[in-house]
């Protein structure tokens, strides 16, 4: 959220309007009202990282590049929706490691990586998802089989 003690139809207006600035631009950088959004784009998804207009652009930059790039990395370079969606927790992962209350924790993609793949292999099996137990077993066949 840009700010907690909005509504949520201002919420909404306010993704409208950043997403009409950004649509046809041709810049990574756009000042909104009283904020600045940086973005990048692929395929079917927009990733956007939005901070105050007294805010450092190249700050906002370096943490949307690590968030794309540990996306990426997550996804093995297939960022799509529908990619997207089926490992959301490893990107609300992502999130966590990156950015902890508006306070920028890591940069650096590989570190962030790391630490997610850590977090989800530490989960027991009886707190894991159905989902995270089929990727579990799905990753130790592939990787028994290629050995």
């Amino acid at each position: 959220a840009v700010v907690s003690t909005q509504s949520t139809g201002d919420q909404q207006q306010f993704e409208a309007k950043v997403f009409k600035a950004t649509e046809k631009a041709n810049s990574e950088i756009v000042a909104i009202n009283s904020y600045t959004a940086v973005y990048r784009s692929n395929v079917d998804l927009f990733f956007y990282v939005i901070g105050d207009s007294r805010e450092n652009e190249l700050i906002l930059l370096s943490v949307l590049n690590a968030l794309y790039d540990s996306i990426s990395m997550i996804l093995r370079k297939n960022v799509e929706k529908r990619a997207l969606f089926e490992n959301m927790d490893s990107v609300l992962l992502i999130c966590d490691e990156l950015v902890d209350r508006g306070i920028l924790m890591e940069c650096d993609a590989t570190n962030i990586v790391n630490r997610v793949h850590v977090k989800t292999e530490d989960i027991p099996l009886s707190e894991q998802t159905v989902s995270q137990v089929f990727q579990s077993a799905k990753e130790q066949i592939k990787w028994s089989l290629l050995r």
